[in-house]
Order: C-alpha cells, then structure tokens, then sequence
C-alpha cells in the first residue's frame, strides 16, 4: 500500500508520481519475469527480443537492431550469429548497401518464437488463475487502461 493510501485505505487517491512508480516496478518485475520464465534452454531473452523485433518489424540491418535494443553492435552481432547456428534467423547482403548485412527470422524462428510466447502466456495465466475473480476483473480493466496509455 503506498503511502498516499495509508491515510485513508477506503479511498485510493493516488498521486501521478506514485502511482508512475508502483506501475514502472510492476511492470519491469512482471517483464523480468516473463522474459525468464519462457526463454531458458532453447533461446535467451535477448534473442528472443530479437526475433520478436524480426518478427514484427520485418528484416533488419545488426546496426538497426543493435539500436532498438540499445546494445553495442558486437554484442548484437553474438545474438545474430546464435540465432543463425540455430536456423533462426538468415543473413544476407542488404539489396542498397554492400557493406550491410541483413537480417530476418525464418519459419523455424517464427516457431520458437511462438512457443516461447505461449508458455509465456501459460505461465501469467497461471498466475491470474489463482487471483480472485474481483481481482481479475481490476487486472482485465488496468490492462486495458495500459493499453489505451501506450497507444498515445
């Protein structure tokens, strides 16, 4: 409880900059987590990123992808390399510029990538599972709400 509800607990008046912080560690540990939980054996939560990126956005440049992801190129370049030993992702000249490589996910990346999500999604619907149908409820309508917030 946050200490703007300790006042008064039967009125949840929370300020902006409270509540900003309570909702940025609930999502970063949530993130955090998920990322853990789905990735593991298979592929590590920053290729997993980078096949979800692949996945979405469509091919790539390393440079491109080592900027959305804001890490140094060689570390990317780690990434890319792994994902490709693992058939995950191609590599190929990029069709205007020579000196770059391009990068997208192929079908067996496009399947891991899948999977992963999906025991993502199993492990939160487990989780929600054990919550309280009001507490689904406030959950479904915060979910919603973050959506909407993150759209603007």
């Amino acid at each position: 409880m946050t200490a703007s509800q300790t006042k008064n607990p039967t009125q949840h008046t929370t300020s902006p900059d409270t509540l900003a912080i309570d909702l940025r560690t609930a999502v970063m540990r949530t993130s955090r987590r998920l990322r853990v939980e789905a990735t593991g054996e298979v592929i590590t939560p920053g290729q997993y990123t980078v096949l979800a990126l692949l996945n979405g956005d469509g091919p790539s440049t390393l440079r491109a992808l080592a900027d959305s992801e804001h890490v140094q190129a060689p570390s990317m370049t780690r990434i890319v390399n792994a994902l490709a030993d693992q058939g995950f992702v191609t590599r190929a000249p990029h069709p205007d510029d020579g000196r770059q490589v391009r990068v997208d996910i192929t079908d067996a990346g496009k399947a891991v990538l899948a999977e992963a999500r999906e025991q993502r999604t199993a492990w939160l619907a487990q989780r929600v599972a054990g919550l309280s149908e009001e507490d689904r409820g406030i959950l479904s309508r915060a979910a919603r709400i973050m959506q909407e917030m993150s759209g603007r």
